[in-house]
């Protein structure tokens, strides 16, 4: 084996092991988004916006329910902090816990189960073997500051996403464009090919880049994964724009989530 997929190995081994982890993508159960006082299914407690306008949550439960918010029991009315460093640590079992997520000023509830029936039967993540020829050098076209994209989303909605630029690159006969999602220094690549639905993932996968400081981009497929969607129905991934939907296939990176039996986990 050379350097490079000595490094691809290494890289789809920790990326196989993460998605069983408490909090990986595998163990989420459920998102329920707040928006007033309400139940939330399979859990005890009602839940609603925080009074104070504080970011997070108000949680009401009795001892009876025996859900522990910072390793305190719950009796009555708490306020539920998060997201960010201050989160509060919410658990309803010895398996199921809980996080909180923001969007446009909305909270949620995610809840999260380390013995959830997909990481009980997952079998691991399905790649195409180490390929060379798909490590690929762009061209990196910035946009002007400020520039954004309604993004869809898989399960309705859409988002206003900033672009930083493009990335131009020739394959084959073809010269495309990618755009790039992100603010910070990785850059988000949201791509699909002609490979989903028969070979990969039928949503599309992921790529993240770091432009050069001389004004090219390189972006190794090997390292395409795939969207937190194929591992788990509660998460609400975008999809491809239109302009990131390649004309051809790229066979490299990752291809779908397994059961243990061999057969597709999600489809």
């Amino acid at each position: 084996m050379t350097e490079a997929s000595d490094r691809f190995a290494l890289f789809h081994s920790r990326r196989e092991a993460q998605a069983k982890e408490p909090f990986g993508s595998l163990a989420l159960v459920l998102t329920q988004w707040i928006d007033s006082e309400q139940t939330v299914w399979g859990i005890p407690g009602t839940w609603a916006p925080r009074p104070d306008g504080g970011k997070g949550l108000l949680l009401t439960a009795a001892v009876s329910d025996g859900i522990t918010v910072n390793d305190q029991v719950v009796d009555g009315s708490v306020l539920i902090s998060g997201p960010g460093e201050d989160a509060s640590t919410i658990r309803f079992s010895e398996t199921r816990s809980g996080t909180i997520i923001a969007e446009d000023g909305l909270y949620g509830l995610r809840v999260w189960d380390a013995q959830s029936e997909w990481v009980v039967n997952y079998g691991g993540i399905d790649a195409y073997d180490y390929n060379g020829d798909w490590v690929v050098t762009g061209r990196w076209k910035p946009n002007p500051v400020g520039t954004t994209l309604d993004v869809d989303k898989k399960l309705g909605s859409s988002k206003a996403e900033v672009i930083p630029g493009e990335i131009e690159f020739t394959h084959g006969e073809h010269t495309v464009s990618l755009v790039t999602i992100g603010t910070g220094k990785a850059l988000q690549i949201i791509f699909a090919d002609h490979t989903n639905e028969s070979e990969t993932y039928s949503v599309g996968r992921f790529l993240f880049v770091v432009p050069n400081p001389d004004g090219t981009v390189t972006m190794d497929f090997n390292l395409a994964v795939l969207p937190p969607c194929a591992f788990s129905y509660n998460f609400n991934c975008p999809i491809p724009p239109k302009q990131n939907r390649l004309p051809f296939a790229v066979r490299a990176g990752e291809k779908n989530v397994m059961s243990r039996d061999g057969s597709l986990l999600h489809h």
